[in-house]
């Protein structure tokens, strides 16, 4: 999380402190997505079909439910949680992935499996049916083209890292991601590679990336937003979205201006060339987001557990609160938002008259477990601090690895919004201090797995 070092207030009326510098470094590989465990929350696309949604959980349940009512039809079984893939249509059948490493054909009538194809690792990504084709990834790194009808493999494309990209199949291209830090474009038929282009950091997405007059947009944990011809694979511009990366987020665009958030709590407004309009500051990282307009009205979730709703000039109109984390493309239709949380509801939410409409349990209400949102991250301020008066030993005297409590001093979240609802932020701070800091290059060290900042003695 960014905590505003910029503005930072320490606390300490007898001298100031003057930090410049804030560097955020990824220190891992980003698998916070492969240690989610079992349980009823929801991280899924859902899809609505003759007056009935479809979605996945990572209680491993394909779950029908009527849109009016909300009342479970039927469910389906996987061997382990549904995380990312969302399902694909297919005539009168759905194609999902599960991270028991199977990609499953599951007819709406007789609600059972036509096929189920094997991969070795598990499958975050969402399938993407094109023509005759469905597209996917594993973990194994491979990206697969499988025939929808017989489940038979027609080709498969090793990349040189695991896969969690939801591919966008467009004019006979395939377009994927891996954690090799690549974006591959593929024959569709063959799936012999056209090109690729390297960014900075792996890339993570599931929903399917947008082209827009022939320039294709996605985002990495290298925190920017890349704007690439599609055809040649060249880069047309980037924009840099903050110091935690884009995770998931998918833009969209309306009105030649695209939308899109970033994990390190902003909401973006950008010109087609990469020119920022407006932000808004959300109430914590916004991961695994498509936005979507209605009437004039900007959608999305965030991990602050909230649903946004924003006009065209990014002020906040009102927010719907869930019990949990919000993720995905929500569903939109007739009015309503459809969308799964973390607190193992679905919901339906009237956007004209700002209320729920129904919500529908999974099978559990244990929530599964999640990594901390920027548990691949750490902070670094690198800055000697300057003090305005001398600090005798007497008053500010320690035992040697003694902390001190900051609890009673105020810090200032950037995690803070900037509409007129205003709440507690689920990202409070900690702080531990040693004596003779004043020696070292290297002040301090921030721990983004425990939300723990210390201050050390470095030689």
């Amino acid at each position: 999380m960014d905590f505003g070092f910029e503005s930072f207030e320490s606390g300490f009326s007898d001298f100031d402190v003057d930090i410049e510098e804030v560097v955020v470094k990824k220190t891992k590989t980003y698998d916070r997505v492969w240690k989610t465990s079992s349980g009823g929350s929801i991280d899924n696309n859902p899809l609505i079909h003759e007056g009935v949604i479809y979605f996945g959980a990572c209680d491993g349940q394909v779950y029908a439910v009527h849109a009016r009512s909300g009342k479970v039809i039927w469910t389906f079984r996987t061997n382990d949680s549904i995380v990312g893939s969302s399902p694909a249509l297919f005539g009168n059948s759905i194609i999902i992935g599960s991270y028991d490493g199977n990609l499953y054909r599951i007819d709406l009538k007789k609600k059972d499996a036509v096929w189920v194809f094997k991969t070795s690792g598990k499958i975050f990504s969402s399938p993407f049916v094109y023509g005759e084709n469905a597209y996917f990834g594993s973990r194994d790194g491979n990206a697969y083209a499988v025939n929808c009808e017989t489940g038979k493999e027609e080709w498969r494309f090793r990349t040189g890292g695991e896969i969690a990209s939801s591919p966008l199949v467009e004019n006979g291209k395939v377009y994927i991601t891996s954690y090799d830090h690549n974006m591959y474009c593929l024959d569709a038929k063959t799936g012999k590679e056209l090109w690729r282009f390297r960014t900075g950091d792996e890339m993570i997405n599931n929903i399917p990336f947008i082209i827009h007059r022939g320039v294709l947009y996605f985002g990495s944990l290298d925190n920017y937003l890349y704007a690439v011809d599609c055809d040649k694979g060249k880069e047309l511009w980037r924009f840099k979205s903050g110091k935690y990366g884009i995770g998931g987020s998918m833009p969209v665009i309306h009105n030649d201006v695209l939308y899109f958030g970033t994990r390190d709590g902003d909401f973006f407004t950008l010109t087609l060339r990469g020119r920022e309009i407006w932000r808004f500051r959300a109430g914590g990282p916004i991961i695994g987001q498509q936005p979507r307009i209605y009437n004039n009205i900007i959608i999305f979730g965030c991990e602050d557990e909230n649903v946004y709703f924003l006009d065209m000039k990014g002020k906040e109109i009102w927010r719907f609160k869930t019990g949990g984390r919000t993720y995905g493309k929500f569903l939109l239709h007739e009015g309503k938002v459809y969308i799964g949380s973390w607190d193992c509801y679905f919901y339906a939410i009237d956007i004209d008259k700002r209320k729920e409409v129904w919500r529908c349990p999974t099978s559990t209400m244990v929530q599964a477990y999640i990594a901390p949102a920027h548990a691949s991250f750490s902070v670094e301020i690198k800055k000697e601090m300057h003090v305005e008066e001398v600090i005798t030993e007497e008053k500010y005297k320690t035992k040697k690895e003694q902390t001190v409590s900051l609890s009673d001093y105020n810090v200032k979240s950037d995690y803070a919004t900037t509409s007129e609802y205003k709440q507690k932020s689920d990202y409070d701070t900690s702080f531990v201090i040693f004596e003779d800091i004043l020696e070292g290059e290297d002040l301090w060290i921030f721990h983004s797995k425990d939300s723990s900042l210390l201050i050390s003695k470095r030689n």
